[in-house]
């Protein structure tokens, strides 16, 4: 188990550089299966979860190396395995992105229901739902999702909800199917933007990537190609109220400012001085920050993913703000872990009532999963004293490649512990 500590207060300022967004790259790593021969994937964050969606297309009898800096190359040929391995899948959701391209690729896949982080209940039904439409034949069988089908025929799919995950699986499925596929209510994130980008590449015929209405014509095949991943809206979010929860100025660069601009008005909604230039953007904050109230929606609303690192910076916000999570019901796991640090939060059904304090104190806190110790990083970055973070390589690092060592090279006081006692010490 990996620990941080972080010694608060220190103004951050200089230059950073976001890596490739890690919600991209999974389902694009899945993807891989419908083609054939060799894919090179570069701009590929070096992650916990991208290793483990390697090991994944490994057992599948998929051959696929991850080559510094930010490379993967994957080789497909004929021979691919149909059954997916418990002991990965199970660590992580998107794994169960392989569903849609093994089925649409054998006619058979069996995929474990899926683990990662709980936040919530996320079923896969409406995974499942999008690929009987299209005919597959499925069942649950001792923990076991298993799809069987001689060959997909498109359909017109609603969805119940706009799901990134039950878009990006069933669009990867319907590439293969007979005929044309059209998905209603289908997720409008530019992560589906990127996968459908990939496709088209390859050869799919797809149309409406980045709409309500998703419309896929189905080919035979499909051509290894090469492919850049675009950057990480999530981390870019989180640099940015870094940068401004310490009153510091920071130029981002590698970011694409239509992936993040909900982020952007509310953060000047809050007071903070940002400004755009090509693929960077510079924040700056003098000033105190602002309350203001968020509603948590799919693409193009504020995403759930940067609901937590905004509630600490609104613990030090000059008055009331009221932060409401329509997408996970559990995603408020971080509130009790900054009330340790002094924030004065409520919660009321799915809504935070952030009361703005002062200050915030060092104090030894947990992760509870991704976003959440995202969120903890960013409170300790200006909490006076020392924050200890435990869980950094559980949560933190599935996300977030080498967040510690960019925070680092702004001016933060992080430092890594090997052993509790050094905490203790301290």
């Amino acid at each position: 188990m990996r620990r941080i500590l972080i010694v608060g207060g220190k103004r951050l300022a200089g230059e950073v550089e976001v890596s490739g967004s890690k919600n991209a790259s999974l389902p694009i790593l899945a993807a891989t299966i419908l083609t054939r021969g060799m894919s090179t994937l570069s701009s590929v964050p070096c992650l916990l979860d991208i290793l483990t969606m390697i090991r994944v297309l490994r057992a599948l009898g998929i051959r696929a190396e991850y080559s510094p800096p930010n490379t993967v190359k994957v080789w497909v040929n004929d021979h691919v395995k149909h059954i997916a391995p418990y002991e990965l899948v199970t660590k992580m959701r998107a794994s169960f992105f392989i569903m849609g391209p093994l089925l649409a690729r054998t006619g058979f896949a069996k995929v474990p229901l899926p683990g990662g982080c709980a936040i919530g209940s996320r079923p896969v039904n409406i995974h499942i739902k999008g690929l009987e439409a299209l005919g597959a034949k499925i069942e649950l069988e001792h923990g076991f999702v298993i799809a069987r089908a001689s060959k997909l025929k498109g359909d017109r799919i609603i969805l119940d909800f706009p799901s990134v995950g039950a878009t990006e699986n069933v669009m990867m499925a319907a590439t293969l199917a007979e005929g044309e596929t059209v998905i209603e209510n289908s997720a409008r994130e530019p992560e589906i933007v990127d996968l459908a980008n990939y496709l088209i590449k390859a050869g799919a015929k797809i149309s409406g990537a980045g709409t309500d209405i998703i419309k896929i014509e189905g080919v035979k095949e499909l051509n290894a190609v090469n492919h850049k991943i675009i950057p990480d809206r999530i981390e870019a979010g989180t640099l940015m109220i870094a940068a401004a929860i310490t009153r510091g100025d920071v130029v981002i660069k590698n970011i694409n400012a239509d992936h993040i601009d909900s982020i952007i008005l509310k953060l000047r909604s809050a007071g903070i001085e940002i400004s755009v230039n090509g693929n960077q953007v510079r924040v700056h904050s003098p000033d105190g920050i602002k309350p203001v109230d968020i509603i948590t929606q799919p693409f193009p609303g504020f995403p759930t993913d940067m609901q937590p690192q905004m509630v600490a910076l609104l613990a030090l916000a000059s008055g009331t703000s009221v932060v409401t999570e329509t997408v996970f019901e559990n995603r408020f796991m971080h509130v009790h872990e900054l009330k340790r640090m002094g924030a004065d939060i409520r919660l009321e059904g799915l809504s935070a009532i952030v009361n703005g304090v002062n200050k915030l104190e060092g104090a030894p806190v947990k992760s509870r999963d991704l976003r959440a110790g995202a969120a903890l990083i960013v409170a300790g970055l200006v909490a006076e004293g020392e924050t200890l973070i435990e869980d950094m390589d559980r949560f933190i690092e599935r996300g977030y490649e080498g967040i510690d060592k960019k925070l680092i090279s702004l001016g933060a006081d992080i430092r890594e512990l090997k052993n509790i006692s050094d905490y203790e010490d301290e």
